[in-house]
């Protein structure tokens, strides 16, 4: 078989990148997988404990291909943990898997293997890159929808589109389980992960941010400022929370509306006076530029969930509309539920991501 370009596949130790190696080592690439060492503390719920690591070195040995593990682990405490930590302080909600990708597998990485002479990483994960008639590049949804990955790699731009390939992104969960099965591979029927890797199921979110900031005891408050409740740390609240709040009486549902750390105060309302018609945002980034101003797009504000219809403006911050503070803002076409600030706030054409921002 004529060979191809060398390309480095991140082996994360998960069925889905086994097979993205497999795929590429058939289609007569040279292939050299590498196993990213993150985090150095307890992990038994994502993709950073020791077995992970073993399993990926057994799957590129019956491969047949080289494997390497990086440490990368100042990298992922600097751009990943810090960060996730502060955001807590603050009352914001991170998304850690989204910044792994934004400064460790697709940028730190990225340089790694430039550096050592491979221009073409790939991953296991479920997206698709579509090429456009322009010849600009975009992430698109897997055809997998349940399991579809296009909403956590929405920051990648031409550049990093150009040297990445994602073979599975056509495949089912259940085609990719069943070619790990065909080729003998230990990691056929390991589970997904699920949870951010650097939090046990043991000790939980609450004991790992209680070692590392101050909880703070906080009050409960409605829309009038009278108080109804109470929480035992303001810095484990995420806006939309319905439980986990001390509140007095019955009557309809409550949820978190607002979390202000500096007072040590949570504002709760109805289901009503969760909907917002805007969301502020920043840090946006688009994949190949803006788009044409009040081009309809379909917005997705969760790694899973369902992506609305709103109107994305490019203004002086980059997107969306200045509001009467200054700040820019994505409108939605429906009144929808806010959006945790912290959280990711992907942009699609159709199928396709067309940019993101960070939801404020």
């Amino acid at each position: 078989m004529t060979s191809v370009a060398p390309v480095m596949v991140a082996m994360s130790g998960g069925v889905d990148s086994s097979v993205a190696a497999a795929m590429l080592r058939d289609a007569g690439h040279e292939v050299v997988g590498v196993t990213l060492r993150l985090w150095g503390g307890e992990s038994d719920s994502g993709c950073c404990a020791v077995s992970d690591v073993d399993d990926a070195r057994r799957v590129a040995d019956a491969l047949g291909i080289e494997h390497h593990v990086f440490n990368l682990g100042d990298d992922f405490d600097r751009d990943v943990v810090a960060p996730y930590v502060a955001d807590h302080a603050a009352g914001r909600t991170p998304n850690p898997c989204v910044e792994c990708n934004r400064h460790v597998k697709f940028s730190r990485l990225r340089h790694r293997a430039a550096a050592l002479g491979f221009a073409t990483i790939a991953t296991g994960h479920h997206a698709r890159i579509v090429r456009r008639p322009d010849g600009t590049r975009r992430i698109a949804r897997a055809v997998d929808a349940a399991k579809d990955q296009s909403y956590v790699l929405h920051m990648l731009d031409q550049e990093q589109l150009a040297g990445l390939l994602l073979p599975i992104g056509d495949l089912s969960k259940d085609e990719v389980r069943r070619r790990a099965a065909e080729l003998g591979l230990r990691t056929a029927d390991k589970p997904d992960s699920q949870d951010v890797c650097f939090i046990t199921r043991e000790r939980g979110r609450d004991d790992f941010l209680r070692s590392r900031i101050p909880l703070t005891p906080g009050r409960v408050v409605d829309g009038t400022g009278a108080e109804v409740g109470s929480v035992a740390a303001v810095e484990l609240v995420t806006v939309g929370q319905r439980k986990g709040m001390a509140l007095a009486g019955g009557g309809a549902p409550r949820y978190a509306l607002d979390v202000d750390v500096e007072s040590a105060t949570v504002t709760v309302g109805s289901a009503d006076d969760l909907l917002v018609e805007a969301t502020p945002v920043s840090s946006v980034a688009w994949t190949a530029g803006p788009v044409p101003a009040r081009t309809p797009l379909a917005v997705q504000t969760s790694a899973h969930g369902s992506a609305d219809p709103a109107t994305v403006d490019p203004g002086d911050g980059g997107v969306g509309v200045a509001d009467d503070g200054g700040r820019t803002v994505v409108r939605w076409d429906r009144p929808r539920r806010r959006v945790a600030p912290g959280q990711a706030v992907v942009f699609y054409e159709g199928d396709e991501v067309v940019g993101g921002a960070t939801a404020t």
